[in-house]
């Protein structure tokens, strides 16, 4: 198979696949370690997803009121609906001020406050007091274009480091030897068609999400969970794939996000009857109440009849009602998405909008060194050599089965630094690689055979349109036994479509339809594990809201689930326990309660 393709071969000490904040941030700590660091991307850095990341980034700075970082872990542990570990929500919020007054002086724009201080605003489920005082000001902001400026800030520091990049390449598969260990990539060069294997002693996952699995998403197109792919084909499991995040605002046909940064500023939502419901089903919190609680008493709203607009199907976001000036200097991207795509002027009109999906609490299983874990021989944390991931495509797990907002840009900047740190105790620079047998890409290129030859009568779009609407249908923010188990067969079916999938172009440059369809074989593996995972759980927790089942069942179910997937076997289920221990004695572990805001 390799005569039919020549590959180029490339070592490296490290190598990073995937260039969003979280890759940037591993890689830039890699190069400053001294590690020889290879950093690839299938688009321009700083196109990648993290730019769109509006409302800003969690830390316990106390800047704009008393705070520290036990209470952010106790907000966060709640918001997880205890489904997150407590080890690592420990590390990531007591590492968060650090990690932000290091992006400060890299040179991030955060915008300030009078006293020249990072300024801070209000997200939902952020509280002070263990929950008992009111909401913290704990979002470190950049106006309304937190990630862009995160981004950015990332990139040069990584250019700094003398980081090598290779932009738009197309990871195809991970290398994998017959000891389950990770021995680097193998890539697709988009401009001239050639093939690249990337040797590396660690090979650092962070690809982002598949949100674009459903028909309605705030991710971009480039979202297709290129990593959780790999990593099944590998034959490794992913983790909590049925906790899928709906934001309450996505902006309505055209699901381009509105930040929860609108709301931390005082604005709210209001139904067809003019009234501000959130107050009924979250007295305290209100409108600043976790993501799946607004997005669920959103929707509730709409199916009884509440809803705005011809078809009342949707909900209004008011910020009308506040200063002009303040929303000109806070939210300008705000103003210009909901001009641009619902058609509306902030100061005068509210937004349409309703839930869209946003953001995979599921992933690549890992610890708090962004190191991927399998159970090997039983054991729970039983780490695969040579492969980290972080980020999005990763499932640490401090989001457990609902993220709160703020949170991911700082699951990003921590544990892009944590694998940094491993990397640089557990890879030796220069080390030699050990040969790999000669059959080693036999298996990748077999797969991108397959796809670059494929000769039946559906069309890539066709089956990511059958894919998307299924899961935006069975699998969205209410779910019940009857569609998940009809979900179960109809993505199914669309899985079983794939041997019938038809390429047009032959070519290996710049041929989009073969990378479309590659990306869609990724991203169908996600969407079957996902459906059977949520059918799998009959509880309601977090994310997933299960009517046949209203409440958490903590006994049963106090537990992360793995997913594997074969093509021929189809999926197996298996289970990890959840952390309930803290890292250190600076904080206790935070007892399981009702999750009420």
């Amino acid at each position: 198979m390799s005569d039919a393709y020549p590959i180029t071969e490339h070592k490296f000490d490290v190598v990073v696949v995937g260039a969003g904040g979280a890759g940037l941030r591993a890689t830039m700590g890699m190069a400053a370690a001294g590690l020889k660091t290879a950093a690839i991307t299938k688009v321009f850095p700083t196109r990648s997803h993290t730019v769109a990341a509006q409302g800003g980034i969690s830390a316990s700075l106390g800047n704009m009121g008393e705070d520290n970082w036990q209470w952010h872990m106790y907000d966060t542990v709640k918001g997880s609906d205890w489904l997150g570990d407590q080890d690592a929500i420990e590390y990531m919020c007591r590492e968060a001020p650090a990690a932000v007054l290091e992006l400060e002086q890299f040179g991030m724009p955060f915008s300030r406050t009078e006293e020249g201080k990072i300024y801070q605003r209000a997200f939902g489920g952020m509280t002070t007091q263990f929950g008992e005082g009111p909401a913290a000001q704990r979002t470190c902001a950049a106006a309304d274009r937190t990630g862009h400026a995160m981004l950015h800030t990332l990139y040069s520091q990584s250019l700094k480091h003398d980081t090598e990049f290779f932009i738009e390449y197309f990871a195809l598969d991970l290398i994998m030897d017959k000891d389950g260990s990770c021995k680097g990539v193998l890539c697709l060069c988009l401009e001239d068609g050639t093939l690249h294997l990337f040797r590396a002693h660690m090979v650092v996952l962070a690809t982002g999400g598949f949100g674009r699995a459903y028909f309605s998403c705030t991710s971009a197109h480039t979202c297709t969970g290129d990593g959780g792919g790999m990593v099944l084909r590998a034959g490794l499991p992913l983790q909590d794939m049925e906790f899928t995040q709906f934001h309450p605002t996505g902006i309505y046909g055209a699901g381009c996000l509105i930040t929860e940064g609108v709301r931390g500023e005082g604005g709210f939502l209001v139904n067809g009857e003019g009234e501000r419901f959130m107050e009924r089903y979250a007295p305290h919190a209100k409108d600043l109440a976790s993501r799946d609680v607004v997005s669920r008493s959103m929707t509730l709203e709409i199916r009884e009849g509440r809803g705005v607009g011809p078809r009342n199907d949707h909900i209004y976001l008011h910020l009308d009602h506040l200063d002009p000036t303040m929303i000109d200097e806070r939210l300008p991207g705000i103003s210009e998405s909901a001009r641009i795509f619902a058609g509306v002027d902030v100061h005068k009109e509210p937004i349409p909008v309703l839930p869209t999906v946003h953001y995979n609490m599921g992933g690549i299983p890992t610890n708090y060194h962004a190191e991927v874990v399998d159970l090997k021989q039983g054991d729970p944390n039983a780490i695969v050599p040579g492969l980290m991931a972080v980020g999005e495509a990763a499932c640490v797990s401090v989001h457990g089965a609902n993220r709160l907002g703020s949170n991911s840009l700082i699951d990003l900047v921590v544990f892009g630094r944590a694998a940094a740190l491993r990397a640089k105790d557990v890879v030796k620079t220069g080390e030699a690689h050990s040969p790999l047998p000669a059959d080693a890409c036999d298996e990748a290129l077999a797969h991108l055979d397959k796809y670059r030859y494929a000769s039946g009568q559906s069309s890539t779009a066709s089956i990511r349109d059958n894919m998307q609407r299924v899961m935006q249908e069975d699998c969205a923010v209410f779910r019940t036994s009857k569609t998940l188990l009809e979900g179960k067969d109809k993505i199914g079916a669309v899985w079983d479509q794939m041997p019938d999938i038809k390429t047009t172009d032959r070519s290996l440059v710049w041929n989009s339809d073969l990378v479309e369809t590659l990306e869609l074989d990724n991203l169908i593996r996600q969407a079957v594990v996902s459906m059977t995972a949520a059918e799998n759980r009959k509880e309601s927790r977090g994310a997933h809201a299960h009517e046949d089942f209203p409440d958490r069942d903590d006994d049963n179910w106090m537990k992360h689930t793995l997913t594997y997937f074969n093509d021929k076997e189809g999926v197996k289920l298996d289970y990890r326990p959840v952390h309930d221990y803290t890292l250190t004695d600076e904080v206790e572990y935070i007892k399981p309660k009702a999750r009420v805001y």
